[in-house]
């Protein structure tokens, strides 16, 4: 009976390992359904990132700016944000990486109506740009852009 623990703690992290490698693209992203509006979404995420200490510089509205222009452009929003404190310890790695940050999410609708929130793979980034030796910070932000995109998607 005490191997029950140790196997939910393998069934988990595979479940949680499979949720992940479905999400990502070849492209570099990784992408999640959301249950909610392109708006909603990301007011979602902007209140997360908030409450988890997160600097939120910017939030674009592209169908606003198409709008603007006498465009249009199905609803399609991009959050930017960051946290200082890892990612000078990733440019510090590679300085190239300063083209990536601060972080960027994608939230849009497509032809059917289904809204998705996107954003790059951390492990596509330290590939890009060959960043060695900041494997513990990566696995940290792989975690809090998992955690904050599930949050904002439910």
């Amino acid at each position: 009976m005490k191997k029950f623990p140790q196997v939910a703690a393998i069934a988990g992290s595979i479940l949680l390992a499979t949720v992940a490698l479905s999400a990502h693209a070849d492209d570099g992203l990784i992408r999640l359904k959301s249950a909610s509006s392109v708006a909603q979404t990301a007011d979602k995420l902007e209140a997360v990132l908030k409450a988890k200490g997160m600097t939120v510089f910017t939030r674009i509205n592209h169908t606003k700016g198409a709008e603007s222009v006498g465009l249009s452009l199905r609803p399609t929003e991009v959050v930017v944000f960051g946290n200082p404190k890892i990612g000078t310890l990733l440019m510090n790695c590679s300085p190239q990486m300063a083209i990536d940050l601060p972080q960027k999410t994608l939230i849009q609708e497509d032809e059917q109506g289904q809204v998705w929130l996107s954003y790059n793979d951390p492990q596509y980034l330290a590939e890009r740009h060959d960043i060695q030796g900041c494997e513990k910070p990566l696995k940290k932000v792989a975690g809090a852009l998992n955690a904050f995109a599930q949050k904002a998607t439910q």
